[in-house]
């Protein structure tokens, strides 16, 4: 229960004493959801995503993988509290001025990604997506998983003019 409402309860019950304010208290039903349709998506039910996508994946903690949609890259899928997260690293930040780049970012961002986002994180250049856990399904699962890899492929040859020469 979040805030002083149950949003889901059938009966609301107050938490106070006669005569005092108190929070009102949830109840057992979910009249949103279908009969038989579990409260929270689970990492259970990330790890049965993983297994249906037949990506290779191998799980680095309780609550994290690292999923390998090409076969070489690191996407790192997270629960952290209500959300899914997923990361992949695209680059390494350049040396030196970088104004050129982030204008570029920013402009992908704008318009072509529309769920997800490039960012900064140390000294790379990072895309991230971010789910809600609760209502995740595996056709929204999939589609950030391949959102991903286009994004990549797509603007990694835009990006890698300002990768230095290794």
């Amino acid at each position: 229960m979040y805030g002083a409402f149950a949003y889901h309860s059938h009966a609301p019950r107050s938490t106070g004493t006669p005569g005092e304010l108190g929070f009102v208290g949830a109840g057992l039903i979910d009249y949103a959801r279908q009969a038989g349709d579990r409260i929270m998506k689970s990492r259970e039910d990330i790890e049965s995503y993983l297994l249906k996508t037949g990506l290779p994946h191998e799980p680095l903690q309780p609550e994290l993988w690292n999923v390998k949609p090409e076969g070489n890259e690191n996407l790192l899928i997270t629960i952290a509290g209500p959300v899914v997260v997923f990361r992949i690293k695209v680059m390494d930040l350049p040396p030196g001025p970088r104004e050129k780049l982030y204008e570029t970012l920013l402009r992908l961002n704008t318009t072509d990604m529309v769920h997800g986002a490039f960012g900064i994180e140390a000294n790379a250049v990072v895309i991230t997506h971010a789910l809600a856990l609760e209502n995740l399904d595996f056709n929204e699962f999939q589609a950030v998983i391949d959102d991903v890899s286009l994004a990549i492929s797509k603007h990694y040859p835009v990006l890698s003019k300002f990768r230095v020469a290794a």
